[in-house]
Parts: C-alpha cells; sequence; structure tokens
C-alpha cells in the first residue's frame, strides 16, 4: 500500500505536469494578455492541440501498444520517439498559427518549443533531464515576459516539484535542477530575441 507522502509526491507530479501546466498557463497568456483579440480563441486552439491533444493521444496510443511503460515515460530509451513526433507536432503548430498572423510571441512559443525539443531529444540520448521541470519554468518564462516580476511568484513551485520527482524516483536532484535552470533561460532569451524586447 502506498504512504500518504507518496500519494502526495504522486499527486504534485501529476497536477504540475507538462500537460497541464503548458494548457493553464496559455490560457492565463492569451485570454489575459491579448484580451482584445477577436482571433484568440483561434491561437488557443492551436496552442492546445500542439501542448496537450496531441501528446496526450500520442503517450496514451504508446502506452495501450506497449511502448512505453508508464504516462510519465520514465525510462529514457522510450523517450526518444515520443519526443520526435512532439517536435513534428510543434513545428506544424508553428506553421498553423503563422497562417492566423497571430502576435509574435505566440508562434514564438510553438518554434521555440519545437527547437527546446530537439535539445531535449538530443540530451536524452545521452541524460534524463527532467521534462517537468523545464517546461514548468520554460511556461513560467514566458509569464515573466509578458506580465512582469510577479509572475516569478511561480518559482515556488520548483523545489516542490523538484521534491515530488526525486521522491518518486523518476530523477536525481541534478537532472531536476537542470531541467528548471536551463528552461527558464532558455526560454526567456529565445523568446526575447525572437520578440526583440
Amino acid at each position: 500500500m502506498q504512504s500518504p507522502v507518496y500519494r502526495l509526491a504522486d499527486v504534485i507530479s501529476w497536477v504540475i505536469s507538462p500537460i497541464v501546466v503548458a494548457p493553464a498557463i496559455y490560457i492565463v497568456l492569451v485570454q489575459l494578455g491579448y484580451s482584445s483579440d477577436i482571433h484568440r480563441l483561434y491561437y488557443l486552439t492551436v496552442l492546445f492541440l500542439s501542448s496537450t491533444v496531441v501528446p496526450v493521444l500520442l503517450i496514451s496510443g504508446l502506452k495501450k501498444t506497449g511502448k512505453i511503460s508508464d504516462y510519465n515515460i520514465s525510462f529514457r530509451e522510450q523517450r526518444f520517439m515520443p519526443l520526435l513526433v512532439l517536435v513534428g507536432v510543434n513545428a506544424l503548430g508553428y506553421e498553423f498559427i503563422q497562417q492566423l498572423h497571430a502576435p509574435r510571441l505566440l508562434t514564438g512559443i510553438l518554434l521555440f518549443n519545437a527547437i527546446n525539443m530537439i535539445l531535449i531529444l538530443l540530451i536524452t540520448l545521452q541524460w534524463k533531464i527532467s521534462i517537468h521541470l523545464f517546461t514548468l519554468t520554460s511556461s513560467i518564462a514566458l509569464l515573466f515576459i509578458q506580465f512582469g516580476s510577479v509572475a516569478l511568484w511561480l518559482l515556488l513551485l520548483m523545489p516542490i516539484l523538484m521534491w515530488s520527482r526525486i521522491f518518486l524516483k523518476a530523477h536525481n536532484f541534478m537532472q531536476t535542477l537542470i531541467g528548471g535552470i536551463v528552461g527558464f533561460i532558455l526560454m526567456y532569451a529565445e523568446l526575447t530575441w525572437w520578440t526583440g524586447l
């Protein structure tokens, strides 16, 4: 029987997971940051499909067919193919959102999601970086760019998520720390360059 602490760590890991964090951040970013844009729901649709719907369908399908052992893709060796597919999904999403003439920050999200997925994929060949932490902090970087320093309070979630992933033995300390640091710095640098801020 699982202990209460284990169940708590598991809940944290799911609540602050990429398929929850990314769409939640996109809703805040688009609905508050571009509230006057009549096409904002179209932008959200493309972002949702790329960040949540397709990844969920992909991972569910791989789990059912036995290609991956669990929904978090805990084994590094099983991550290559899903990551490769998600590179294509985000690249396709970038093309779609470009056709909508979306604000440059939003087009940059999907462009650099694809590029950063390639980076994670290459790292995965040798090492297991935390995608949970990478997604959390890169998402916070988006909010920081759009709304300023108030978004940095969300970085308090970083040590909580680190504890969860380490306790569940999904990662070690350095894998979570590097994932978190690289995620924020990379997304902030890419999008400030892309938007010219």
